[in-house]
């Protein structure tokens, strides 16, 4: 084993809000015990192999900027055991609980398929032994399948059948390395599926091929007995101009037509949220009431800018009420919260990194705590409560469940000679409660 980059690092540790250490945490204190569990066990954070090791700060219009020790060497195998090892010393140096991987982060693309299988197994075999010795465990694994550029028409959705087999080809093999390595998840990220032009698109043909993948995904979970979830990543567009996995509510319409709602669940991302028109809560909240809440990847974008720029969290309000969400819907399982965030271009030396983590743990430990607190006090469940308290009658839950007709309501509504009044939402007065937990 080489010594890497973060070897000289000592662990970080809880110091409290006194702390004057910038490689402290002062909110991440990962025994505390808050509603019944320990702080890490409702957070469950992991690091992303591939914007923690294998992102070279290169951006739509400028070269890379970062270069390690591992990027360029000629002997690609070794490279990829020389990042491993690095990476399990920055898991060691966050003292983080889960990490995260694409197979192209852990291993090099061979010159053929058998190749590029053989050596995604051989360096799973290589974590297996760094995890004998590391506390850090892995969260989920998933396939890259949209750097290559056989896949830039797509990869389950690609009009040649021989890319759709070769993604299953794919597929088949991170989930059998991520069982392997005690992955609790695997994610499915649609990085292509989704069209330029409709000029060139059969979007009955590509919604079949689409479906007809997750099925066989499915189904291969059940036959190798894997117990993790299957978790789908929306993402609305970028770099396809429309992305079939849109948002929560358009995958969810997705399994319903599949017949999988029951079997496939999400992995939520806030940089996507916010490409899709929405916040990181609402997406939350979405598949919380849909049932489908899974996982989460902590990130932020820039409202600015019109891609998708993985930053490290900074918004306490946001992240406070996606925590409080995370809460109300029972928490996040067997998922985490994965930081599928990256370093700025600018930010070149390995420390920058710690930072970067650092601060993003301390913002959504500091989030949740004050979520936790909200919930506990349940002022703000109580007054969403009093709103919706006129469906708690009979007669109106009647109505509710489909018991009563149309033109019962209706007679009943001339009978009574109903004059409904608006009543206020307090949308002011509940934003003031949110602020006074921060």
């Amino acid at each position: 084993m080489s010594r890497s980059i973060f070897s000289d690092f000592a662990t970080v540790r809880y110091e409290g809000v006194a702390s004057t250490s910038d490689l402290a945490y002062r909110w991440y204190d990962a025994e505390r015990v808050v509603l019944g569990k320990p702080l890490r066990e409702h957070l469950r954070f992991a690091v992303a192999y591939w914007h923690s090791l294998a992102m070279n700060g290169s951006d739509p219009f400028g070269a890379p900027t970062i270069h390690r020790p591992w990027m360029g060497r000629s002997d690609a195998m070794q490279a990829a055991r020389e990042k491993a090892d690095a990476a399990f010393d920055l898991f060691r140096v966050l003292d983080l609980p889960f990490y995260t991987f694409h197979d192209r982060d852990i291993t090099p693309e061979g010159e053929t398929l058998r190749e590029s299988i053989a050596n995604l197994h051989s360096m799973a075999d290589y974590l297996a032994m760094k995890m004998e010795s590391s506390k850090t465990r892995l969260l989920w694994g998933t396939a890259n399948l949209f750097s290559h550029p056989r896949f830039m028409s797509g990869a389950a959705t690609n009009p040649d059948p021989e890319v759709f087999a070769y993604s299953a080809t794919t597929i088949k093999h991170c989930m059998d390395v991520t069982k392997k390595l005690g992955g609790v998840n695997y994610v499915l990220w649609g990085g292509r599926e989704g069209y330029e032009t409709l000029l060139n698109t059969d979007l009955r043909q590509e919604a079949e091929q689409m479906g007809r993948m997750l099925a066989l995904v499915v189904e291969y979970k059940h036959k190798i007995g894997f117990d993790g979830q299957i978790l789908i990543e929306p993402k609305p567009k970028e770099p396809t101009a429309h992305q079939y996995d849109f948002d929560t509510a358009t995958v969810f319409g997705f399994l319903k037509k599949c017949g999988l709602e029951n079997e496939v669940k999400v992995n939520l991302e806030a940089n996507h949220a916010l490409l899709a028109g929405h916040s990181f809560e609402h997406e939350i909240g979405t598949a919380a009431s849909l049932g489908i809440l899974g996982s989460l990847d902590i990130n932020r974008g820039d409202p600015l800018l019109g891609w998708d720029t993985d930053q490290f969290p900074v918004d306490l309000y946001s992240m406070t009420l996606s925590m409080y969400h995370v809460i109300q819907a029972g928490g996040l399982g067997q998922g985490g919260m994965n930081f599928d965030a990256k370093v700025r271009r600018q930010s070149t030396e390995a420390e920058d990194l710690l930072h970067a983590h650092i601060g993003g743990v301390d913002l959504c430990a500091r989030a949740f705590l004050a979520a936790a607190k909200m919930h506990e006090d349940g002022l703000l469940a109580g007054r969403v409560a009093a709103r919706y308290a006129g469906w708690d009658t009979p007669e109106n839950q009647a109505v509710l469940v489909g018991n009563t007709p149309l033109n019962l309501i209706a007679a009943r509504s001339e009978e009574r000679n109903i004059d409904p009044q608006p009543r206020s939402g307090e949308q002011e007065r509940l934003e003031n409660l949110v602020s006074r937990y921060l």
